[in-house]
């Protein structure tokens, strides 16, 4: 079965796209937990970076740029938080590998 994710990057379900190439889509998040809340997705199907392999790591670094890039372009490379949540317990809740962007305001501590 298909994730949400999935779909959009097969263009089965429409998003905000802010940016894409041949191996990365990046859309605005439907429930923004600030300002700014923009989704980095490979679209190598990886469950979560706990799935990554070796071969993974050329397209796990320009998911970083593309993030630095995706800063800038949204006036927040001064301040902004990049993650991923891997596994339910850490509140994953689509198993497709994917980065959260958040900047746009100041940000509390994590933990």
């Amino acid at each position: 079965m298909k994730t949400v994710f999935q779909k959009i990057i097969d263009g089965d379900l429409p998003c905000d796209k802010i940016f894409e190439n041949e191996r990365i889509i990046a859309f605005k998040d439907i429930a923004p937990q600030a300002p700014v809340h923009i989704l980095i997705v490979p679209k190598k199907a990886i469950q979560d970076i706990s799935h990554a392999t070796k071969e993974d790591a050329l397209l796990l670094a320009e998911i970083m740029f593309v993030a630095s890039a995706l800063a800038k372009q949204f006036h927040i490379q001064d301040g902004f938080r990049l993650l991923t949540n891997n596994g339910a317990d850490a509140g994953q809740s689509v198993f497709h590998l994917h980065f959260h962007l958040l900047g746009g305001k100041k940000l509390g501590a994590l933990g």
